[in-house]
C-alpha cells in the first residue's frame, strides 16, 4: 500500500522571526485547527525553526508540552521535503510546496525508511542527549554509555555470579529445620545476566506479542557516548544485524550461542507474534519467527530502535569503521541558541551567555580550525537560568586551558592580563589554606577580553557616575526639579549597599526584589511595581510583551534607552524604566517604605 502526499499551499519564512511571534503564531493555528497545526506550522517557519527550542515555543504558547514531539515531527518533514528525491519540492520562486512537475506520480512506499539506527553527533552540549530526551518522551528507553572497558559481555549479557537463598539439607538430603523453621542461606551462583541490548530486544518482542495485528510500541536503545567504546568489540556478530530491510527489520539474521540461546528461550517462552505470517513472508515464508521465539536466531524488529549520541570533541579511543558507520543515519547537532536566555553573574554584574559562546566559538574555530572543540548551549547547565562564575570557571574555562587552547600557546590577545602578563589559569583562584575562591575581577577581564559587556549595559545601562536622562516629552517638572541640573550626582544605596545614581538606584532595586521572588511572573513583578504609581511613570516596570508593543507604537528614537533589561529565572523579561529625577526618585523612597517587600533605598550623604 503506498500513500500519495497531498500537498497545501503552505508559505515557507526564511526571514527572521522572534520567539514571541513565532509562539503568538503556533497559538493562532492551534485555535483555529487543532492538532494538525503542529505540522503546518512546523512547515510554514521551519528554517526558523531550528534555531528554536521546541518545548520552550510549545510551553509558552500555554499548550500541552508533550506535543513538542508533534511539532519536532513536522520539522522533520519540513526538511525531507527539503532533501528527498520523492518528487515533493519547496518551490522557491513563490515559496509553495508542490510536486514536482516532473515527477507527479511519485509515490513513496507504506513504511517509509525510519532512523532505526541513528547517531546524534556534535560539539559538547549542542543538546544531543536532550534532542533524544525530546523525541522518546514517551516511549520505553533502555539507556547505557559506552567507555573504554565496555565489552559484548557488558553489552549484551554474559553469566555472572550472584546470590541466591536455598534450603540447608544434610547428609542424608533431609532439609534442616531449626525451631521449627527450614534453615536457608545466601550462596553464590552463576546465572545469565542480560545487559541493555538483550534487555531492549526482548521487550521489542513482547511489544509485538502485546500489539496483536496493530502496530507495537517502539522500544528504544539509546546509547552515550558511542565511540568511547570499541564498538567492533562490544557489537561483535551482532553487528550483521544492523542491516535493516525496507519493513525495518534484520535483513541477516544471526545464530545464537548456546547461552543466549537458553537465556532468549526462557524471556521469550510462550509469547504468540499475530503478525508472525507478515513477517515470515520477508524471509522467503520460513518459519522466522519461531526460530526467534526459540531462541535459536536473532533479529532486530522493526518498533527496536538504536539511537547514540557522540561528542565530537573527545579523542575515540577506539576508530569507528566505515562498515560500521554506513549501518547508521547520522544527525549533526548544530551550535545553535537555545532561547534559555542564560546568564553568567560575574562580579554582580550578568552576562549574555549565548553572546558568550558566539565569541568564544569563534575564537575557538580561527585558533584550531576545527568545529569539534567548540561549545555547544547546553555545556554548562544554569541554575535557575543562571551559571555562576564557580560553574563558568570550574567548566568552561578549565575545557578552554585544558582541552583547547593548551596546544596554541595562549597566544592570542584574550589571554592577556591587565598587566600583560599570560592569564594562566591558577590566576582564576585564590586560597587559603584549604579553603579557595574564585578570582570574579579575572572572570571579568577574560569576558572583556573577548568584547563582551555585561547584558544590562547592551540595553542601555547606566553607569554609577551617569548622569540623568532626559524625561519623557510629556513629563511635566515641578521648579525644584526644574532647578536641579541634569547632572545631578547624588548618590543612594539599596538595602544598606552599594552606591548608585538615581536613574539606577531603582533598578538595583527591582533586581533585589526578582532575586527575593523567583516564583513571581513577569506579568505579576511589573503589576507589583506598577501598583506604586509613581508620578509621570505608568511604567515603572513591564513585561517584554508590554514594551515591545510600545516600542512598535512611537516614533521615539530613544524610546529603547529609557529602560532597562532585566532577565528573570524562570526565562521571561521585565523592563524598568530609568527616568527618573530627583523629585521622582524620592517618591518612589517614600512608597517603597510603606511596603513590606524587603527592598529599600536611601540618600547617602555626600
Amino acid at each position: 500500500m503506498c500513500y500519495h502526499y497531498y500537498c497545501t499551499k503552505v508559505m515557507i519564512q526564511e526571514q527572521t522571526i522572534s520567539f514571541d511571534k513565532l509562539v503568538a503564531a503556533l497559538k493562532e493555528m492551534n485555535d483555529k485547527i487543532g492538532s494538525l497545526s503542529y505540522y503546518l506550522f512546523a512547515l510554514k517557519y521551519g528554517k526558523v525553526l531550528k534555531n528554536h527550542n521546541l518545548t520552550e515555543i510549545i510551553r509558552s504558547a500555554n499548550l500541552t508540552e508533550s506535543m513538542s514531539k508533534e511539532l519536532s515531527k513536522g520539522l522533520r518533514l519540513y526538511n525531507v521535503l527539503t532533501t528527498n528525491d520523492f518528487g515533493i519540492r519547496l518551490k522557491e520562486d513563490n515559496n509553495n510546496i508542490i510536486w514536482n512537475s516532473q515527477l507527479q506520480n511519485a509515490v513513496l512506499p507504506s513504511e517509509q525508511r525510519e532512523s532505526f539506527q541513528q547517531i546524534f553527533y556534535g560539539a559538547p552540549g549542542t543538546g544531543k542527549s536532550h534532542t533524544i530526551n525530546e523525541e522518546t518522551k514517551d516511549e520505553d528507553v533502555i539507556r547505557t554509555t559506552f567507555h573504554p572497558d565496555t565489552d559484548y559481555s557488558t553489552f549484551v549479557g554474559a553469566y555472572k555470579p550472584t546470590t541466591k537463598e536455598v534450603e540447608l539439607r544434610d547428609l542424608s538430603g533431609h532439609k534442616i529445620v531449626e525451631n521449627g523453621e527450614i534453615v536457608k542461606e545466601d550462596r553464590i551462583v552463576y546465572e545469565f545476566v542480560a545487559q541493555s541490548f538483550l534487555q531492549a530486544y526482548v521487550s521489542a518482542w513482547k511489544k509485538y506479542a502485546d500489539a496483536n495485528e496493530d502496530e507495537p510500541q517502539k522500544q528504544y536503545l539509546v546509547i552515550e557516548e558511542i565511540n568511547r567504546g570499541n564498538c567492533a568489540q562490544i557489537f561483535g556478530d551482532l553487528f550483521q544485524l544492523l542491516d535493516r530491510n525496507d519493513r525495518g527489520f534484520s535483513d541477516y539474521p544471526i545464530k545464537a550461542d548456546a547461552d543466549m540461546k537458553r537465556q532468549l528461550k526462557k524471556a521469550l517462552k510462550g509469547l504468540v507474534i499475530a503478525q508472525k505470517d507478515k513477517i515470515n513472508t520477508l524471509y522467503k515464508s520460513k518459519d522466522i519467527v519461531s526460530q526467534v521465539l526459540d531462541g535459536d536466531i536473532l533479529i532486530l524488529p522493526n518498533n527496536l530502535y538504536i539511537w547514540a549520541t557522540m561528542n565530537t570533541s573527545d579523542q575515540s579511543l577506539f576508530p569507528i569503521d566505515s562498515a560500521f558507520k554506513r549501518r547508521w543515519d547520522w544527525a549533526y547537532m548544530p551550535i545553535s541558541n537555545a532561547e534559555k536566555r542564560w546568564t553568567i553573574e560575574v562580579g554582580g554584574y550578568s552576562y549574555d551567555w549565548w553572546q558568550f559562546l558566539e565569541k568564544i566559538n569563534e575564537k575557538i574555530g580561527s585558533t584550531t580550525n576545527s568545529e569539534d572543540k567548540k561549545l555547544g548551549y547546553f555545556f554548562c547547565k544554569a541554575q535557575k537560568g543562571v551559571i555562576s562564575a564557580k560553574t563558568f570557571v570550574g567548566k568552561v574555562i578549565f575545557y578552554l586551558w585544558n582541552d583547547v587552547f593548551k596546544d596554541y600557546e595562549f597566544g592570542d590577545a584574550i589571554f592577556n592580563d591587565e598587566d600583560g602578563s599570560k592569564l594562566s589559569f591558577d590566576k582564576f583562584y585564590t586560597s587559603e589554606g584549604t579553603k579557595y575562591e574564585i578570582v570574579e575581577e579575572k572572570v571579568a577581564i577574560f569576558l572583556k577580553n573577548l568584547g563582551i559587556e555585561p547584558v544590562l549595559t547592551s540595553v542601555s545601562l547606566i553607569d554609577e557616575n551617569e548622569e540623568d536622562i532626559e524625561t519623557y516629552e510629556n513629563d511635566e517638572e515641578d521648579e525644584d526639579s526644574n532647578a536641579q541640573s541634569s547632572t545631578n550626582r547624588d548618590r543612594y544605596s539599596v538595602n544598606g549597599k552599594g552606591s548608585y545614581g538615581k536613574c539606577r538606584a531603582p533598578f538595583e532595586a527591582v533586581r533585589i526584589y526578582v532575586s527575593q521572588n523567583p516564583q513571581m511572573t513577569a506579568s505579576e513583578i511589573a503589576q507589583k511595581w506598577t501598583s506604586l504609581n509613581v508620578t509621570h511613570l505608568p511604567h515603572l516596570v513591564e513585561t517584554e510583551q508590554e514594551f515591545e508593543q510600545r516600542a512598535t507604537e512611537t516614533n521615539d528614537a530613544k524610546f529603547r534607552t529609557k529602560a532597562k533589561r532585566l532577565d528573570l529565572s524562570n526565562g521571561e523579561t521585565i523592563y524598568v524604566s530609568n527616568q527618573f529625577n530627583p523629585s521622582r526618585i524620592n517618591e518612589l523612597i517614600s512608597k517603597l517604605e510603606n511596603t513590606n517587600w524587603g527592598v529599600h533605598i536611601a540618600f547617602i550623604n555626600n
